[in-house]
């Protein structure tokens, strides 16, 4: 299965939109660890409906136009990594939790270093919003994209 693929410039670097004929399938950094993500074989199609809507979606998030995203999602994962990319989905815009948080949230509370290594393959980056997990005393900790970038995120979810 071929997937289509577009870039996009963004306040936090360029980023890789990638979809199935059915939903987005990643966003990835242009700093990207190989293989944190995998994929099928990859064809660019500007015109691909799902990563057009991406984009503008994505583009008005980071003119603080937009708190959420309406797009179809396929998280390609364990059975467990989906749980965790799905709580990330009910952070609220604006918001962190911690990845003790999130161990609870799916009724796993000893699962915190997995849930770590969970955060840290989401493969649709802002969009499911890892970027809102923080470490348990409040500082930022691990993300794809960079701490730089995690705090550009968190800064454009804060009210001004």
């Amino acid at each position: 299965m071929n997937l289509s693929y577009i870039y996009m410039d963004s306040p936090v670097g360029q980023l890789q939109l990638v979809a199935s004929a059915e939903a987005l399938v990643a966003v990835l950094w242009d700093c990207e660890t190989p293989d944190r993500v995998k994929l099928a074989t990859l064809v660019e199609d500007p015109d691909q409906p799902i990563l057009t809507a991406a984009k503008t979606q994505l583009e008005e998030y980071f003119a603080g136009q937009r708190t959420g995203f309406d797009l179809p999602l396929d998280f390609a994962g364990t059975p467990f990594q989906k749980s965790v990319w799905q709580a990330l989905l009910r952070i609220p815009y604006g918001q962190t939790r911690t990845y003790r948080d999130i161990a609870l949230a799916i009724g796993n509370p000893k699962a915190v270093r997995a849930v770590g290594a969970a955060n840290g393959r989401n493969p649709i980056s802002i969009i499911a919003p890892c970027h809102r997990v923080i470490g348990m005393n409040g500082k930022l900790v691990g993300f794809a994209g960079g701490l730089a970038r995690k705090e550009i995120l968190l800064k454009i979810e804060q009210p001004h």
